[in-house]
């Protein structure tokens, strides 16, 4: 799933590549994927592209004085194109293809979704407060006024609720997924179970650190890189995160793995839980 770097430096590849480019047409091959109908998506049509920015995960593209928000969801993507096809794609529940974005040159961008979960959104609005999600974001972790102080006063709020789910929920933290909390909590050496508001000042100072550390060297290494580039780079610099089994780079320890129905993390317990491994509560009711 595209988190805050990605979704960042997808911003910066395609502001690049859009400035100043037209808009001709946005086909829609996936009809589950528009989420609005006013304004319409032919009122892009004919706009100049004037930025391309993000809230939290949500890619933001201004034209003809409107906005294209996209949503990748978890599985998808903004592929560029030096030049797309002349026939428009036909709409199916087979393709991958969501949209296709075609500019004044032919070069486009296609948005895909893989799998069959059909979550990718897109949102055509006047204002990017309009769409839901962004408007219920909560801070970005990266800007300036997201401060020790600010961070101290979320995990107070969140009461006894578990760091992971606190870190990941958008509404209390923007852009954090499920691949840049495990790192962060690792980084912090803090269980991903641990209290919200079980920690010291000094855990809190560390947890802040490892979060802005994480996040911000995250966008460094993918800035400048082409949207092709972002997964691979992402992957390969991972320190637990889909790591399950393998050793983990800090302590030599195996990275361990807690499933949940639809999604899982994974921990070093040396580094982050004193060494007792989690209990895996989808393998305990597996094994009753």
């Amino acid at each position: 799933m595209p988190e805050l770097p990605e979704v960042e430096a997808l911003a910066l590849d395609l502001g690049g590549r859009l400035d100043g480019r037209a808009l001709v047409k946005v086909h829609v091959a996936a009809f589950s994927a528009l989420k609005t109908f006013d304004p319409p998506l032919s009122a892009l049509e004919g706009g100049l592209v004037e930025g391309v920015s993000r809230h939290g995960k949500f890619l933001d593209v201004q034209a003809a004085g409107l906005h294209l928000v996209l949503h990748l969801a978890r599985a998808g993507w903004v592929r560029w194109r030096d030049e797309v096809p002349a026939i428009p794609p036909k709409p199916s529940t087979k393709s991958t293809l969501a949209l296709r974005v075609v500019l004044d040159d032919q070069a486009g961008l296609d948005v895909t979704e893989a799998g069959t979960r059909k979550s990718l959104a897109a949102y055509v609005v006047r204002d990017p407060q309009d769409v839901p999600g962004i408007a219920s974001l909560g801070p970005d972790p990266l800007t300036d006024d997201f401060t020790l102080e600010r961070f101290a006063a979320i995990l107070r709020a969140e009461g006894r609720k578990q760091l992971k789910g606190v870190l990941r929920h958008q509404g209390t933290i923007a852009g954090i997924g499920n691949a840049y909390s495990d790192e962060i909590l690792h980084a912090a050496r803090m269980s991903p179970f641990k209290p919200s508001d079980g920690l010291s000042d000094d855990e809190v100072a560390l947890l802040y650190t490892a979060l802005r550390e994480t996040l911000g060297a995250a966008v460094e290494r993918s800035r400048g890189l082409a949207a092709s580039e972002l997964k691979g780079e992402k992957k390969s610099n991972l320190a637990v995160h889909g790591r399950t089994g393998e050793t983990c780079p800090v302590c030599g320890d195996v990275v361990r793995e807690v499933s949940f129905a639809d999604s899982s993390l994974q921990y070093c317990a040396t580094c982050q839980t004193g060494g007792k491994p989690l209990a895996d509560r989808r393998m305990s009711r597996l094994l009753k």
